[in-house]
């Protein structure tokens, strides 16, 4: 609800004389929020919208066009998306009922025609987006989009701000050599440990990695990087059932880069990364 103020002059006999100060509020027609459910994202993640739209009027508003520009932001000579909406996701809801859906008119900026709220009503249209390999990673960094929703002589706009997940991003792929081991020979499996996050996985992150191994291995020997992990300390082994595990917090993985090609605008990954190899004789 917006405030507005005036005042008047009053001239005569070459006196001027103001007038009191009247205070007005102005309630707008059509108001517009935005929020955002997901708290983070990543690349390939979806995202959920929430858009209300109120009607204050005494009017219907009948034939509103509701435009979300998916977050665009200009690079070289055109606009790079970091978002794209997922075909058929939107729901329309009429004061808390489920109705028919709006028409998507477009998808890139994403449009939906055709939308009406009676007086007094709230519509709220719910959709999902996708995040495209042109959202921007690394601390810090945002997806701001904004919706506009116009039409039978309004308009409003609302943005909604999501943040890139900046914490640890851990994956772990496993390989073993030689193919074939012969029996009574020595088998080594290696585990590569990658952090696709902008934020070290430190010693506070508890870091664990933990195998059973079939067949047992004897002998067992444990390396990070390379470095000689010692048992207890670094890990446990039971020569009985095959149980390896790390102890939390050995492992520590780097934070991740990125990069942005000048070209095409894509954001590329290079994420840190150690490397635990485990040998034993079957």
């Amino acid at each position: 609800m917006a405030q507005f103020t005036n005042q008047a002059a009053l001239s005569y006999n070459g006196v001027r004389v103001l007038s009191n100060v009247t205070v007005g509020t102005l309630t707008e027609v059509l108001s517009v929020s935005k929020t955002v459910v997901e708290e983070t994202y990543t690349t390939g993640g979806t995202l959920t919208y929430v858009v209300s739209l109120i009607n204050s009027g005494s009017v219907a508003l009948n034939d509103l066009t509701i435009t979300d520009d998916l977050g665009g932001y200009p690079f070289g000579e055109g606009t790079l998306y970091p978002l794209t909406y997922v075909e058929g996701s939107v729901k329309q809801y009429l004061e808390g009922v489920l109705v028919a859906s709006p028409v998507v008119a477009e998808t890139t900026p994403l449009t939906f025609t055709g939308v009406g709220i009676p007086a007094g009503s709230e519509v709220i249209l719910i959709y999902q987006a996708t995040v495209t390999e042109y959202a921007p990673l690394g601390e810090g960094a945002t997806i701001v989009n904004t919706v506009t929703a116009s039409g039978d002589g309004v308009e409003a706009t609302a943005s909604a701000t999501v943040n890139a997940e900046n914490g640890p991003i851990l994956d772990i792929v496993k390989s073993v050599s030689p193919i074939p081991v012969v029996d009574n020979g020595l088998l080594t499996y290696t585990f590569l440990i990658q952090n696709f996050g902008a934020e070290e996985a430190t010693d506070a992150a508890k870091v664990v990695v933990s195998d059973t191994f079939n067949p047992v291995l004897t002998g067992l020997t444990a390396a990070l990087d390379g470095v000689t992990l010692s048992p207890t300390t670094d890990y446990t082994y039971d020569e009985a059932t095959g149980e390896f595990e790390t102890v939390a917090g050995v492992i520590t993985v780097p934070a991740a880069t990125y990069s942005q090609d000048p070209d095409t605008g894509a954001y590329t990954v290079t994420p840190g990364s150690v490397t635990l190899t485990v040998s034993g004789t079957i």
